[in-house]
């Protein structure tokens, strides 16, 4: 029963994973399959708009669910080193996941996708670094008030010197494709703003990493109502970015809102916060706490659902063609895709248990899992 309560109030990751997903769903579909006018007009821009919230939601999460494992491991009297390396090799484990979807985004994009694709920092490359990065500071403290503030403050150090390193102090003394890591240079000369460098990409998950040691313990369960103050320090933090962002006057010498600045870092984390409260409530007094929750689904798998759709949407096997349909049309391709993933993430789960990622049923995990524990049990 205690297993069971604690899972009822994790739900809400799941969920929250499945949200993103959705999110990641509209953008994508709606990017690849409109053409013509529908491209001009507000119903892309808004699906645009939407699409800033998948990538830091999926990195925070990302934190916040370290932040627990640490935790977990940390009660079994697993050693302060063997966490880290653990957790070090789970965050190479992704960024091997994200190399090789960029091998097989690279061979299905052929005659066409240039080898520089091979080295494009996506989304899994940098949940990847960051969680080895995250090892590593969570290594450098063992309590949790300590972790809590070491990793906000490494977050907002990230978001603090994200536009210096994309404009006047670019590290341009790496080759391209380790420069990429820093500030998504790629071999185009400049930053784009379409690649998730870690700076500021990394800092969503070290915010996520500190909201994750709050919540880590029995601290949630003795708090009860904690999402009421989640949500309200996120409505604080949305203000004060925007309050910053009216200010005459900035600090850098170049000053990139939508991309770079740290007040929509903070003003994306502020959301992110407000949305972590609601669907606490909302799968645990809500609908979303009974019966058959498709977003929770998806989030269970949202690797595989990420790496499957790819291909139905931008790659060789794309259900509708690109850049032709109207608004119906996309939509009901939308629809389509989720229904598909839906279908996916229900036959994975069905036959392989319940995974909260595709990558935990792996057999060398299970066996050096199977060994941790029974170090963790010897007197």
């Amino acid at each position: 029963m205690a297993e069971k309560s604690i899972r009822q109030r994790l739900d809400y990751i799941d969920w929250l994973r499945g949200l993103a997903c959705v999110l990641m769903f509209q953008t994508h579909c709606y990017d690849s399959w409109l053409g013509g006018a529908a491209r001009q007009g507000a119903w892309l821009q808004t699906s645009f708009f939407l699409g800033t919230l998948p990538a830091p939601l999926f990195l925070f999460l990302a934190g916040i669910s370290f932040a627990l494992l640490t935790e977990r491991m940390r009660k079994k009297g697993i050693s302060a080193n063997q966490i880290a390396l653990t957790t070090m090799r789970r965050g190479a484990e992704i960024l091997g996941f994200g190399l090789l979807f960029r091998v097989q985004e690279y061979v299905l994009g052929q005659p066409w996708a240039p080898w520089t694709d091979l080295l494009r920092v996506d989304v899994l490359n940098i949940i990847g670094v960051s969680m080895m990065l995250m090892g590593i500071v969570c290594r450098l403290a063992t309590t949790r008030w300590v972790n809590v503030t070491l990793a906000a403050a490494v977050a907002t150090l990230i978001a603090v010197v994200t536009p210096p390193l994309w404009t006047t102090h670019r590290p341009r003394w790496l080759p391209w494709y380790l420069e990429s890591y820093i500030n998504g240079v790629h071999n185009l000369g400049q930053p784009q703003a379409w690649l998730f460098p870690l700076c500021p990409w990394a800092a969503f998950a070290f915010a996520g990493l500190a909201a994750g040691w709050l919540l880590a313990g029995d601290w949630s369960g003795k708090h009860r109502f904690w999402f009421v103050g989640f949500s309200a320090a996120g409505v604080g933090m949305y203000e004060l970015a925007m309050w910053l962002d009216d200010r005459p006057t900035h600090i850098y010498a170049v000053y990139d809102f939508w991309h770079s600045s740290p007040n929509f870092w903070l003003a994306r984390t502020g959301v992110i916060f407000f949305l972590v409260g609601v669907s606490y409530a909302w799968c645990r007094w809500g609908l979303g706490s009974r019966g058959f929750r498709p977003l929770l689904q998806l989030g269970k798998t949202s690797l595989l659902v990420y790496w499957a759709h790819i291909e139905f949407v931008y790659g060789r096997f794309s259900l509708l063609p690109k850049r032709a349909e109207t608004i119906p049309q996309a939509t009901f391709g939308l629809a389509l895709i989720f229904l598909c993933m839906l279908a996916l993430s229900v036959a994975r789960t069905g036959f392989k248990g319940s995974p909260p990622e595709i990558f935990d049923r792996l057999p060398w995990r299970q066996k050096r899992e199977g060994k941790l524990n029974e170090t963790a049990e010897q007197p």
